[in-house]
């Protein structure tokens, strides 16, 4: 068994609702009413989403930076 290391944006959605997103697993994303069910719910869905991939001999692309922008408008 091999460990991932995967960046989660979080972010509240215009209903409140927290959204989840695992931008390295292009449509791995969830929601939940807070902070802590949407980062339980991305987890067991990355979880998911690797075990698909793995079983369809897809590639696993890991990470290899995260950075923030500042942008001005």
């Amino acid at each position: 068994m091999k460990n991932y290391h995967f960046t989660v944006v979080i972010h509240r959605d215009e209903n409140g609702r927290f959204v989840a997103i695992c931008p390295g697993l292009q449509g791995c994303y969830t929601e939940g009413e807070t902070e802590a069910e949407a980062r339980e719910l991305i987890e067991d869905a990355s979880k998911l989403h690797l075990e698909d991939r793995l079983e369809r001999g897809e590639p696993i692309y890991e990470e290899v930076g995260v950075t923030q922008v500042q942008v001005a408008v």
